[in-house]
């Protein structure tokens, strides 16, 4: 195996460890680390990324979002605010205005971009379920 290869793999796995607990911590985004990983996982192991894919806990994270399900309230919500820390914190850390102005305009950009993004809500998808049992 080579360097890049076993790299990617080590990061897919931080990844999907982040992923894990920001299910049960409000402020630490789930579904952006989950992707990474998959994103990581579909470039270095075939195998890592269809357990992935597959996992009853995290997989569902990910085909939400692929299929344009969208991603739930909650994942919007905490993702954002882990933006907006990580940003303010960058900002009071390096400072400089033209440094500030830069990171402002991506974290605005990254927030329109997840509240654009379609509200996933699992009642819905249940409804789908029931509709599609009642005609097929």
């Amino acid at each position: 195996m080579d360097i890049r290869k076993a790299l990617l793999i080590f990061a897919g796995t931080l990844c999907v460890g982040l992923g894990v607990l920001g299910m049960f911590l409000p402020l630490l985004p789930t579904t952006v680390f989950l992707l990474l990983a998959a994103y990581c996982y579909s470039r270095s192991s075939e195998r890592f990324h269809n357990w992935l894919l597959t996992n009853r806990w995290c997989g569902s994270y990910i085909k939400n979002y692929k299929s344009g399900k969208g991603i739930s309230i909650r994942q919007k919500v905490s993702t954002t605010a882990t933006l907006w820390l990580s940003i303010g914190f960058s900002m009071w850390v390096v400072g400089g205005l033209w440094i500030d102005l830069l990171l402002i305009a991506i974290a605005l950009g990254v927030t329109i971009h997840l509240v654009m993004l379609k509200t996933f809500r699992a009642e819905e998808q249940a409804t789908d379920v029931e509709t599609e049992a009642a005609v097929g």
